[in-house]
């Protein structure tokens, strides 16, 4: 007989936080990916372009840990106009060692939205500069609410900015944000505006082509990547990553696949064999992060299977202390 738990959103959300915690969970997965024989198969990736839908496998093994997750993660775009949520989804939690099924997280994508939130954070410790206190973030979602919460976890930050193509939804998201984290947020209708003088810049967009353009960027600055996790997305200019004093990549396989490394490969400013640092690298000591206050860093985040194994098993292990969700035999 096997005993699964089963875990609803509602119940996650209780149990797991954009704290510094899942922070710290994610960090020691970016460094077991730099430093043990993790196993990380490709990403698998369905299109639905009719309904501009997407679906997104991942999953990895990571030695150390006792189980392993395998994640459905859809994003449906046009479902705003429907009155539904663009991403949902469910993560797996298998036992490393038997196989067996352990946890059913019906999280809704409410659990990568918490890692990606989280892997930002950990690329922003590592290379911004540590008095970085003004944010530019691209988007008005979920996910850029959650990563301006996310840097105010390891950075001072003190003032926002929010720039989205619906300049409504900024307007809207930035007064939410203003009352809920009680720092200055403000919508700008302009991307150039919007970047100069920040110190960290996020960007949080299905994007197709670049918002962030060459000339926008000035010395100091750290820019995280988030969108870019297929193939046709690009959110960078391919020039900003031949000029930045450090490029980053959470997987240099991904990145070159999919990532603004990709785009950058195919504009012919950066070289496909190009030596990659990635996070985990830096967060174990093994290669060096930002050198200088006057530095621009690139954070390329595709979003990888070790991150989903990773958050997963801390929600078992955080149901497992609280005896939180229903319990399945069979």
């Amino acid at each position: 007989m096997s005993r699964m738990t089963i875990l609803t959103e509602r119940e996650l959300r209780t149990i797991v936080t954009l704290d510094p915690d899942a922070v710290a969970c994610v960090e020691n997965a970016f460094r077991a990916l730099a430093t043990l024989p993790v196993a990380m198969p490709p990403i698998l990736r369905l299109d639905i372009p009719e309904h501009r839908g997407e679906v997104d496998v991942k999953t990895a093994y990571v030695p150390g840990i006792d189980g392993f997750a395998i994640k459905i993660s859809p994003g449906f775009f046009d479902n705003p106009k429907l009155g539904l949520p663009s991403v949902n989804g469910m993560m797996v939690l298998l036992s490393a060692k038997t196989g067996l099924v352990e946890a059913l997280l019906l999280d809704n994508g409410y659990l990568t939205d918490v890692r990606t939130a989280a892997a930002g954070a950990v690329a922003a410790r590592h290379l911004s500069r540590q008095d970085s206190s003004v944010a530019a973030i691209f988007g008005a979602g979920v996910q850029a609410g959650l990563q301006l919460e996310a840097l105010m976890l390891v950075r001072p930050i003190t003032e926002a900015r929010i720039w989205a193509r619906d300049a409504v939804k900024a307007q809207v998201t930035a007064a939410a944000l203003r009352e809920k984290l009680g720092i200055v947020v403000r919508a700008q209708s302009d991307a150039a505006n919007t970047v100069a003088g920040a110190d960290i810049i996020v960007t949080t967009t299905p994007a197709t082509e670049p918002l962030i353009k060459a000339g926008f960027v000035s010395a100091g600055q750290h820019i995280t990547a988030m969108g870019s996790d297929a193939e046709h997305k690009n959110e960078i200019a391919p020039a900003i990553l031949r000029m930045a004093d450090l490029y980053v990549a959470d997987s240099a396989r991904q990145t070159r696949r999919l990532g603004e490394l990709h785009h950058a490969i195919a504009a012919g400013v950066m070289a496909g064999d190009a030596d990659v640092t990635e996070l985990g690298q830096i967060i174990a000591g093994a290669k060096h992060g930002r050198r200088s206050a006057s530095d621009i860093t690139i954070a390329d985040l595709t979003g990888t299977g070790v991150q989903d194994t990773a958050i997963a098993t801390l929600a078992r292990d955080r149901a497992r202390a609280v005896k939180a969700g229903t319990i399945f035999e069979s």
